[in-house]
């Protein structure tokens, strides 16, 4: 039934005890019990996060004039991201609400260029694999661009597939470093060649890998070529609140030069109320986001965020070594924080309906039926609490034992 604005105001005592009260409910996050939507990274960051965002929670980051606080922040946030992407001199880029934004606005970019520079008209497309992450549909359904997805190969992007699918009016290909249904990182080295030779639009979505890949690499992992390194690629977008660890939300979207960045901003001179220039999609752009992200990176610095990221790293060997002791196969070589694994003797679906029953949010992927982690630096404190839960959910949903819960 549909409430209405009460005719008093309530006191803040009151409504704080409502709302943890309506929290009771949502997934124990703080307790490591899911791997979905949140990235925990410690009380500690959690404190800068509040902290920052709540000292710049009114400004606006749409006004640079008003806030050179937060245009400051937002410049060295982004001089962070393109430092650690192996961006040259000339690269630009902006922060944006998420991935999603970050996406949209790399698209809007190539389909402008691809019309003021090439002289492409009519039908656009952009051609990606079949695990690019659905936010490029979103963009292309809201620009009535054309999407082509192509078959993957051993769970990765097949270049020979996009190749044949890209034709005079493909604005973009795509490919993911990591692709979110398995965790892994696409050829990029091979679409990048394949860029330069046909003279393609490269966009790289690294929203969940692009501030931890970095820094896995830094401590010895092995992580392929998938960013500014390589000369076809374009654009990238990568999320600061998924590893990054910034509060909600935060993005950034790169490009390889100023040039092209500048076909992403909205610049709107025919209004009574003046000129209006956005970067991004939004508006308004709330300043606590921007705050967040630049206090987060710099209380981490590159020491904190290579221990962070080794717990993540860690904490997936762990889930990965017992998973496979258990029987089951994990999707491809993760070299991240994410990974799918599946069995063929029991319902996926069903042992993640089970992991549920004792408090465990997570994910999982549909083809095939696997479950999926996204792991953070706090789950290496949980991982034999998970296998363990793990073990007693295949037996449940085997039949093998009761289904009730552990956790009140």
């Amino acid at each position: 039934m549909r409430k209405t604005l009460p005719e008093a105001g309530a006191d803040w005592a009151d409504l704080k005890s409502r709302m943890l009260q309506m929290a009771h409910g949502d997934v124990r996050w703080r307790e490591g019990k899911t791997a979905v939507y949140v990235f925990n990274a410690g009380p500690e960051v959690e404190q800068v996060q509040k902290e920052a965002y709540g000292l710049f929670m009114s400004e606006n980051g749409l006004g640079p004039a008003a806030f050179p606080s937060l245009a400051a922040m937002e410049r060295e946030v982004v001089g962070f991201g393109l430092g650690l992407m192996h961006a040259p001199p000339e690269a630009a880029g902006a922060l944006t609400s998420g991935g999603t934004d970050s996406i949209t606005m790399a698209i809007k970019a190539a389909r402008d260029f691809a019309r003021r520079e090439r002289g492409v008209t009519g039908s656009l497309n952009v051609v990606l694999p079949r695990s690019a992450h659905p936010a490029f549909d979103k963009a292309c359904a809201v620009m009535e661009i054309e999407v082509r997805r192509t078959p993957l190969k051993d769970y990765l992007a097949d270049p020979s597939a996009i190749v044949a699918a890209a034709d005079a009016a493909t604005i973009m290909i795509v490919g993911s470093a990591p692709n979110f249904p398995y965790g892994l990182i696409d050829p990029i080295e091979a679409l990048s060649d394949l860029a330069i030779a046909q003279d393609l639009w490269l966009h790289v979505d690294a929203c969940v890998g692009g501030y931890l890949a970095p820094f896995v690499r830094m401590n010895g992992g092995d992580i392929p070529p998938f960013d500014f390194e390589l000369p076809g690629v374009r654009s990238m977008s990568a999320d600061l609140h998924k590893y990054g660890y910034a509060a909600k939300g935060a993005s950034t979207v790169l490009f390889r030069s100023e040039a092209l960045k500048a076909f992403m901003v909205f610049d709107f001179k025919d209004w009574p109320g003046g000129r209006m220039v956005t970067p991004t999609l939004a508006g308004t752009r709330p300043g606590g986001a921007i705050a967040a992200a630049w206090a987060v990176m710099n209380f981490l610095g590159v020491e904190g965020y290579r221990e962070k990221q080794r717990q993540v790293t860690a904490a997936r060997e762990a889930i990965q070594a017992g998973a496979e002791a258990l029987g089951f196969t994990v999707l491809g070589r993760p070299a991240l924080g994410l990974l799918a694994f599946t069995r063929s003797d029991v319902d996926c679906l069903a042992v993640w309906a089970k992991l549920r029953e004792r408090g465990w949010f997570t994910g999982v992927t549909t083809e095939p039926k696997s479950l999926h982690l996204m792991l953070s630096p706090f789950h290496a404190a949980v991982a034999d609490a998970y296998l363990a839960d793990l073990a007693w959910a295949v037996e449940a949903a085997k039949g093998g034992v009761g289904g009730e819960a552990r956790y009140a």
